[in-house]
């Protein structure tokens, strides 16, 4: 008795967590057949300023453990900080 293939479909979903999940328990030369080359960049980082500081190494250390007490990365919390002086500052 032959079995039919049972045709894979891609999740139709933009949550990163239901996509990670499938692409865990999936391959994806299973979707060779459902693939199709992006022509244009599909996630393209909003432009923003940089801005480079100096930070004394105590200080940088301080800002690496409220960082990781928080679980992110020094950039946020200096981002969030940033964004919270601007503000008030903007209300005055």
């Amino acid at each position: 008795m032959e079995k039919t293939i049972k045709r894979r479909r891609l999740p139709d979903t933009d949550s990163v967590e239901e996509l990670a999940a499938f692409w865990d328990h999936h391959d994806l030369t299973d979707f060779e057949n459902c693939l199709e080359e992006a022509p244009e960049p599909v996630f393209v980082h909003a432009k923003g300023a940089s801005v480079c500081i100096q930070l004394r190494p105590a200080e940088a250390q301080h800002l690496t453990k409220i960082a990781r007490s928080k679980g992110v990365r020094e950039t946020t919390v200096l981002r969030q900080w940033i964004r919270q002086r601007l503000q008030e500052s903007s209300t005055r």
